[in-house]
């Protein structure tokens, strides 16, 4: 959706001015149903309180700030909203295409229509693609406020802006819309006066299994949502139908119609599905249903953290750098978005599903625990306890500790472990990738401790 379909007096150039009164019926569903006000912004309650930024914002009180987040969530929105609720001028320039000298034709205009006594909201789209140069024009004009600068970016801006214009601007993180939200918008799209209507005027309906795959069809992006509502309703038209189905829905966006309710059954048997299948290092399959996913609009941070447990519970020490992959890859989804992120999520699903597997961290964390939910663990052994207080030593505390770096290989040879665990094992490595060579670091940290016991798999009575 462009801009140019909410605000009126296009010219042939990067800047686009207008108001939200320029809006018609022709307009796209997505324009028509845009926010005229702060309490219409759908999503994003965390920025939306009573006091916040945003709100004080759109009251008058000057400012300017950067919306980082990925698309659809209302970043142009918000600055629409801003500019109309305070009467101010709206003029957007694209970073894609406007160099330092629109920038600097727009703050002079901006400066001029100031002295009149019209404030100009300054929207900058993509802001992350703008160099220092142009970003350097922007300094006088944010510092002196001749501007309300509103600049948006899918990208963090610690990253792509200068500091001394972020450190003159307020940073607000918007999230990803919330099954919830993409509901109201679904909702109000049949409902609102603005919305769609049948040739003869009246409302359409919609089932609930259509419903349902538009909230994750739109995959957390607001103009999505509302695109595939309106190309729903069309081939409802076309059909001589006023209730939008899962098959019409099918049919409109030329895409199947995902059954992946997140409240139901088939939310949990893709997910478990998913993990079976990295766990079973089986790659086609798991890239299978994590295209499911994506394509039914999963939360991509939701399938991000399920692969950061399963780097530890399924992997772990046989290929320990996997978890670091599986973290960086819930970092860079969070900063990128989608579509984009889907490659990165494939990244990490292809590692870990390639990557020796062994399940020794968490049974042995489980193990422990289990020990110390049955009471088993005694006193802590004198010599470890704390000893820095002057008065330790009269208890025993620290008394003949072994400090592990005044002996060979930096192994002290004493009693670590309370006296009824004294031979518990707990961590058994697997054959299995890095953990081979663990397990011969291992047999050697024994013989120092003084512990030769093969680790034959056998563990504490409870594990």
């Amino acid at each position: 959706m462009m801009i140019e379909d909410l605000f009126g007096n296009i010219t042939p150039s990067p800047r686009r001015t207008g108001s939200l009164g320029d809006v018609t019926v022709h307009a796209p569903l997505a324009v028509r149903l845009r926010p005229r006000c702060i309490d219409e912004i759908v999503g994003q309650g965390h920025l939306l309180g009573p006091g916040s930024p945003l709100r004080r914002l759109a009251e008058g009180q000057p400012m300017s700030v950067f919306l980082w987040g990925p698309p659809g969530v209302g970043k142009t929105t918000i600055a629409a909203v801003v500019s109309h609720t305070t009467g101010s001028r709206f003029v957007e320039l694209s970073a894609v295409t406007a160099g330092v000298k629109e920038v600097r034709a727009e703050i002079d205009c901006a400066r001029a229509e100031l002295a009149r006594g019209k404030k100009t909201v300054l929207f900058i789209d993509e802001v992350h693609r703008f160099s220092k140069a142009q970003q350097d024009v922007l300094l006088p004009a944010v510092e002196n406020r001749v501007v309300t600068l509103i600049a948006a970016t899918t990208e963090n801006p610690s990253f792509s802006v200068i500091a001394p214009l972020l450190s003159r601007s307020l940073l607000l993180t918007l999230n990803p819309l919330t099954l919830d939200d993409m509901g109201v918008l679904v909702d109000r799209a049949l409902n609102d006066e603005r919305g769609i209507r049948t040739s003869s005027g009246g409302k359409f309906a919609i089932d609930q299994e259509a419903r349902a795959n538009l909230i994750h069809l739109g995959g957390g992006d607001a103009r999505r949502v509302l695109t595939y509502v309106e190309e729903a309703a069309a081939t409802a038209e076309a059909l001589d139908a006023t209730t939008i189905t899962a098959e019409i829905l099918s049919q409109a966006v030329d895409r199947a119609a995902v059954r992946y309710d997140a409240d139901g059954d088939m939310h949990y048997d893709i997910i478990s599905a998913f993990i079976k299948s990295v766990r079973g290092s089986d790659v086609q399959a798991a890239l299978h249903y994590l295209a499911r996913m994506i394509s039914a609009g999963e939360d991509p941070r939701f399938i991000a953290r399920r692969l950061m447990i399963l780097a530890s519970e399924d992997i772990g020490m046989a290929s320990p750098q996997i978890l670091q992959l599986c973290v960086a890859a819930a970092q860079a989804v969070q900063m990128i978005g989608m579509p984009e992120g889907r490659i990165i999520l494939a990244h990490a699903v292809i590692a870990c599903a390639t990557a020796p597997k062994s399940n020794a961290v968490i049974t042995a964390i489980d193990s422990a625990l289990a020990d110390v939910s049955h009471g088993r663990g005694g006193p802590v052994p004198l010599h470890l306890r704390d000893a820095h207080y002057s008065s330790a030593k009269n208890y025993g505390h620290g008394v003949d500790y072994r400090y592990a770096h005044d002996y060979p290989h930096g192994v002290a040879e004493q009693q670590y472990l309370p006296d009824d665990l004294v031979d518990v094992i707990y961590y058994i490595p697997t054959t299995h990738g890095h953990e081979v060579q663990i397990a011969e670091r291992l047999a050697a940290i024994d013989h120092l401790l003084g512990r030769d016991g093969s680790r034959d798999g056998s563990q504490s009575e409870t594990g």
